[in-house]
């Protein structure tokens, strides 16, 4: 593992606070799987963690924008986001097939009552923080 340094807008907490409690711990876990994710990839040193839309958002100088919300208008689900232009979700589709749901080619879609495999959305989130070096891999790298 990495030393990894973490440049923090500090808005992000109170977006944060001002999710649902129950909400806000399936966030804070998604949260603490990026980190965790990033500090295992060596070639990433910083990660930002800012807002992107009003989200809290994740990235690396060799990564696409990860972003991550709840949206009081489908309040049983919360979800991972990814740049709808990447291959990352199209990716995810043919390695992952159902293990996921998705919403088109920008989310991966989280039922409130479901624990996420932690595993597979660990090599998403990997995907994504190292995607400039990897797209041109058939299958990302995954």
């Amino acid at each position: 593992m990495n030393k990894l340094q973490i440049k923090t807008n500090p808005e992000v907490e109170m977006v944060f606070n001002n999710y649902p409690d129950s909400i806000r711990n399936k966030l804070m876990t998604l949260r603490k799987l990026v980190i965790e994710t990033a500090s295992e990839i060596d070639a990433i040193t910083e990660l930002e963690e800012t807002l992107k839309w009003g989200e809290p958002s994740y990235l690396t100088k060799s990564g696409s924008t990860l972003r991550m919300d709840w949206k009081s208008k489908k309040p049983d689900t919360y979800a991972l986001y990814f740049k709808c232009t990447s291959r990352l979700v199209e990716t995810f589709k043919l390695v992952f097939k159902d293990i996921f749901k998705y919403e088109g080619n920008r989310a991966i879609v989280f039922s409130i009552q479901d624990k996420p495999p932690k595993d597979a959305l660990k090599k998403c989130i990997k995907a994504a923080l190292t995607y400039h070096k990897v797209k041109h891999l058939p299958t990302l790298g995954i």
